[in-house]
């Protein structure tokens, strides 16, 4: 019998929704803020890139561009066959089915791992330090490893109060207080979001669990999220960098860490 938590995860991202979902106004923001968190410790061009769990491929696309070599791995057919499609023939990516928790790379054969979603659904904390491991197995001694999760807190903050889920499902008040307990967000309906989030701290002591030294541990998007009119201010280019420059000003305060739908860690592997 297959893991649940795995049939939940195709069930959703077999609608093909999740190609779309970084042009979305919330999704604009955490990719150029991903972008610019994985610029300060991403290794120059060209340089070799484990995208694990690289959905559609967005990332993958945009490391190519600047002239990295790219293997891109998600569990997801669909989206390894979204991400062969859009990237036409380029030179520099090589895209395969594949699981974080096993992966047919070498050791030491990346300059530089992304997980940018696997931990997403992965509730069990023996398989999300394997996937880490995994990360560690294949990146070069000193080599960075770039780990994003959904915040704790995300479900109340950004589903609850800001979409304001409990209209259509009054159920979600109920189960806020269980997934801020346990971290577990099962799906409210057949096909619908169902994943893992983190506490900083938790997500700090996996990586290292997993042998990793973090460098620095960030919330994405600041209060993004809850503007309802981030459309409108992202569409000025004053509005834009006051977005930008508010999710920057609070994205190491301690106080305010889990704030942010993401949370985004950078960390290496030891040299020693």
């Amino acid at each position: 019998m297959g893991d649940p938590a795995d049939a939940e995860l195709h069930d959703y991202y077999a609608r093909g929704d999740e190609r779309g979902r970084l042009d979305e106004a919330v999704g604009e923001v955490e990719l150029e803020r991903t972008k610019e968190i994985l610029l300060r410790h991403l290794p120059g061009p060209p340089a070799v890139v484990a995208d694990i769990g690289g959905g559609p491929g967005r990332y993958a696309l945009w490391l190519a561009g600047r002239g990295h070599r790219v293997e891109h791995r998600d569990l997801v057919a669909l989206h390894v066959e979204q991400l062969r499609a859009a990237a036409g023939g380029l030179d520099g990516i090589r895209t395969a089915v594949g699981d974080a928790r096993q992966l047919d790379l070498g050791d030491a054969s990346a300059d530089a791992v992304l997980l940018l979603g696997p931990l997403y659904h992965l509730p069990r904390r023996q398989d999300r330090v394997r996937a880490l491991g995994e990360a560690r197995r294949v990146v070069r001694p000193g080599g960075p490893v770039f780990v994003a999760a959904i915040s704790r807190w995300a479900a109340r903050l950004d589903g609850e109060l800001a979409q304001r889920l409990y209209e259509p499902l009054p159920e979600v008040r109920e189960r806020t207080p269980e997934v801020e307990r346990t971290g577990v967000m099962p799906p409210l309906f057949p096909g619908s979001f169902s994943g893992y989030s983190h506490r900083p701290g938790q997500l700090r002591a996996e990586l290292r669990g997993a042998g990793l030294e973090v460098v620095d541990l960030v919330g994405v998007e600041g209060l993004a999220f809850a503007l309802g009119d981030l459309d409108q201010r992202l569409a000025d280019p004053v509005g834009r960098a006051v977005v930008l420059d508010a999710a920057r000003a609070v994205e190491r305060v301690p106080e305010l860490l889990g704030l942010a739908v993401h949370l985004l860690a950078t960390a290496r592997r030891p040299t020693g």
